[in-house]
């Protein structure tokens, strides 16, 4: 009877909690609030190129993705002596990078280390953004160079080495790109550190045993500005934090005011190396 009387309230409980796990699904809208759209601007100087700049506008978190062309905004960069340059609105491919720009200068620009340049960019609908970039120093790669492992056919494989002397006087940011081939192409290795614990010595950097024979590599140091750095940084963390629901949310550290985007000045070292 004891038995009997536990079974049946056992089995009285799991119907009750049977019943309950059905309805703890539940569907719940969330109103999101209506947030203004932004100017988002990607330029990037270099010296010797004419500027390009590419202007479009933020859009919510969960609506499809479509490029907008907009076709109000004008563009001004101001030089480090003071002279203003109109960026005109001619959409077009880089042939270098392979990214799409919306607006572009009328000559090459002539960039020295310590140069600071403005952006200003406006729209009709009164959105503004400014920025403010100081070219960095070059940093000179001292030395490429590579060793194979000791195996043989599709298995036998190089890593690179990159060695270049960090300046000791100031906090310095660096982006060590490896590309096979070409820049157009996603990057093999791609590298960005700061010099906190190796200032004013030689800096090393290396990859996997990943790259084949006869394979053209194309090696490039960028010396950074801090904000570019610090943006470059919270674009990881932001990748990496999508869609995981243990991540803590990022944030993008604009290098601008008034929206969303990277001004900077790049300053680089490149060498073109054949596997053998």
């Amino acid at each position: 009877m004891f038995v009997a009387t536990l079974l049946k309230r056992w089995i009285g409980l799991s119907l009750l909690l049977g019943a309950a796990g059905c309805n703890l699904q539940k569907d719940i809208d969330v109103d999101l609030p209506a947030v203004p759209s932004q100017l988002v601007t990607e330029c990037y100087l270099r010296p010797g190129e004419i500027p390009r700049l590419t202007v479009s506008e933020t859009t919510p978190y969960l609506s499809t993705a479509q490029p907008t062309l907009l076709t109000d905004v004008t563009v001004t960069l101001t030089l480090p002596n003071g002279q203003q340059q109109k960026l005109q609105f001619r959409p077009g491919l880089d042939r270098l990078t392979q990214k799409i720009y919306t607006h572009i200068g009328q000559r090459a620009l002539v960039a020295r280390p310590g140069d600071t340049f403005t952006l200003d960019v406006q729209d009709s609908k009164g959105r503004h953004v400014t920025g403010t970039a100081t070219m960095p120093a070059l940093v000179p790669l001292d030395t490429v160079e590579w060793k194979f492992n000791d195996k043989t056919g599709e298995q036998r494989k190089a890593y690179v080495l990159t060695k270049f002397r960090d300046p000791a006087a100031t906090a310095d940011f660096y982006r060590l790109q490896i590309h096979k081939d070409s820049i157009s192409v996603d990057s093999e290795r791609d590298f960005t550190l700061d010099d906190r614990l190796t200032n004013g010595t030689q800096m090393t950097l290396g990859t996997s045993y990943r790259f084949s024979a006869n394979d053209t590599l194309l090696i490039t140091l960028y010396h950074l500005d801090e904000p570019y750095y610090r943006f470059l940084q919270s674009v990881d963390d932001a990748r990496n934090a999508n869609g995981n629901p243990f991540a803590q949310p990022a944030a993008i550290r604009s290098t601008v005011q008034g929206g969303v985007g990277v001004f900077t000045v790049l300053s680089s070292d490149r060498r073109t190396i054949i596997v053998k």
